[in-house]
């Protein structure tokens, strides 16, 4: 179940939500095909350290992170991923792994990837490994006013991809 002070933080700010329950699914990529969408509908939260201060980073579920690009996007020194310990406490509500990229609520900067701006809804863990929220882009963007950067890695033999391009 998602969180109470998630949907408050959300009801609160009048931003609506679709809530989806589903099988259990730990990873972005289990959410999606328990959701039965594509893999660029889900929107997963990588928790990274950049020069000792921990950041929500929101990329697709089917892309990987790239940390010099995060580096780059944040200009400091060093971007690695978080580890279990650090950012356990910081949502102290939620399920291991599934972190959601409210970062007003939980004091933490959010950093989106760029191609997420372009989807129209986007699919968000939500504290719980067996339902999801789901909110328009544009509100997400309007709720957090996220730092935005082309943040995955790039894959070779074809070109990035967009929300957008994909259908459920």
């Amino acid at each position: 179940m998602i969180p109470e002070p998630i949907q408050h933080y959300l009801q609160q700010q009048h931003v609506p939500f679709l809530r989806h329950w589903h099988p259990r699914a730990v990873t972005a990529q289990e959410l999606a095909q328990a959701l039965h969408v594509t893999g660029y509908r889900v929107a997963k939260s990588v928790i990274v350290q950049a020069d000792q201060k921990p950041w929500i980073c929101l990329i697709p579920a089917s892309e990987s992170l790239d940390l010099e690009k995060v580096r780059e996007a944040l200009g400091t020194r060093d971007a690695r991923l978080a580890t279990e310990e650090e950012f356990a406490t910081l949502f102290p509500e939620c399920e291991l792994g599934a972190e959601p990229p409210f970062g007003h609520l939980y004091g933490l900067p959010v950093l989106m990837d760029e191609s997420l701006g372009s989807a129209e809804d986007l699919l968000l863990r939500a504290g719980s490994h067996e339902e999801a929220l789901e909110v328009r882009a544009e509100d997400f963007i309007d709720l957090e006013s996220p730092s935005i950067a082309a943040i995955t890695l790039e894959r070779e033999g074809r070109s990035r991809m967009h929300p957008s391009d994909m259908h459920s």
